[in-house]
């Protein structure tokens, strides 16, 4: 079961002020120990605590149950800020605003004020076990509910979450439930060996008869090809820009580390006729290219999350165009945010030198994250995506990708 089952105490309604304050804290002090952080790789059961300590976790949730009441563009902007720290806790938080609004996507009303007003009193974190690749569960009746088994390779949050969405087979349809970890026969294992977002915790998870009673139930069961609501299928858009955000804020940690490491200790090049690295050309043309590229991206991604809530406000009236054409602005944002991040997050070392190399300071730690996350889904399908959009006014097909 999750070792973060606690209830933790943040105080209603926190401030958008308090909030930024908080992000930035937390991101300040991670950004301090995050070499040890990544050298070390734990599961960041203490990263998640301060979280649900600062209101976090809480954000986007409704005023009116006690939450930050912060739409999804300040939601992902808190994104951005946590993983210049560090950037496995951003994609943490990103997951879980995603994972935690589903709810209110695609459960009728009163069910979903009841879960998420739950969420919110106990201050529980969500993950998810829903890769659509990975189809390793199966749902069984038994006596008056279903037990789960089976195993998901990669299950990020795995350890550290309170509730987790997820679907299985049941006969010849997909289930998708809501359930907490603490039910017996879920079991997270320790087996995230990969060479970035070493904090993200996505080990596989195994369901050993672990029980599913009908309320768990997100929607009716249905065929694998069946549509789903419009609404139901924000879930995709906006975590393509917790993506978008966390490479953004892992590569502006990057260039923020960088220009530290300029000013205290890179040394002027023999033939720069200058006396301070931060006085050389080369170096100060590349932080104002660096700067610039991230800033547009940024503005792109800002920009995208508008587009994605405006249609998301629509509620249960929105269409598939409008939903189409609001997630190929994501996409946009999303290839322009890969190429961005990585280029930066490798090139840093261009302004730092050599002995900045030394694994004591794992600057290299900011394009390992990268690397390894921008090949959840390739961006050159993110692009066509988008090229289909603009050239032959095709949008999106609707998966838990596009």
């Amino acid at each position: 079961m999750s070792q973060s089952n606690v209830v933790f105490a943040a105080g209603r309604n926190p401030t958008r002020e308090h909030l930024f304050a908080r992000a930035e804290d937390i991101s300040a002090d991670l950004s301090r120990r995050a070499a040890d952080l990544d050298r070390e790789g734990r599961p960041p059961l203490a990263e998640i605590v301060k979280l649900k300590n600062a209101g976090l976790l809480n954000a986007l949730h409704p005023t009116q149950i006690g939450g930050g009441g912060l739409d999804w563009v300040d939601g992902l902007k808190l994104v951005r800020i946590l993983a210049r720290g560090e950037s496995s806790i951003g994609q943490l938080l990103g997951y879980h605003y995603v994972n935690s609004q589903y709810i209110y996507w695609a459960l009728d009303a009163a069910r979903a004020h009841a879960l998420a007003s739950d969420t919110v009193a106990r201050n529980l974190y969500w993950g998810a076990a829903v890769n659509p690749r990975d189809r390793g569960l199966v749902l069984t009746r038994r006596r008056n509910g279903y037990v789960l088994n089976g195993r998901k390779s990669f299950s990020t949050a795995a350890r550290v979450s309170d509730y987790i969405n997820a679907n299985a087979t049941l006969d010849d349809k997909i289930a998708g439930f809501a359930v907490p970890t603490n039910r017996q026969g879920y079991f997270a294992n320790d087996d995230w060996d990969n060479i970035g977002q070493r904090l993200s915790d996505s080990g596989s998870v195994e369901f050993h008869d672990f029980p599913v009673y009908e309320e768990d139930f997100v929607g009716v069961p249905a065929a694998p090809d069946a549509a789903p609501p419009v609404l139901s299928t924000f879930n995709t858009p906006f975590i393509q820009l917790v993506f978008v955000n966390f490479y953004l804020g892992t590569a502006e940690g990057a260039l923020h580390a960088a220009v530290d490491y300029v000013r205290n200790t890179t040394r002027p090049w023999i033939t720069s006729g200058v006396e301070r690295a931060a006085d050389d050309p080369y170096i100060l043309e590349r932080v104002g290219e660096f700067t610039a590229a991230l800033k547009a991206s940024a503005a792109l991604a800002d920009n995208a999350a508008a587009a994605v809530q405006a249609g998301l406000a629509r509620g249960r009236d929105v269409t598939e165009r409008e939903r189409g054409a609001a997630a190929a602005e994501a996409y946009a944002a999303k290839v322009h945010a890969t190429h961005v991040s990585l280029d930066i997050t490798s090139r840093v070392f261009e302004l730092t030198g050599a002995r900045s190399t030394a694994d004591k300071y794992r600057f290299d730690r900011f394009w390992r994250n990268v690397r390894t996350h921008t090949l959840h889904d390739p961006v050159f399908y993110k692009a066509r995506e988008v090229g289909e959009f603009v050239l032959n006014d095709k949008i999106p097909e609707v998966s838990l990708y596009s």
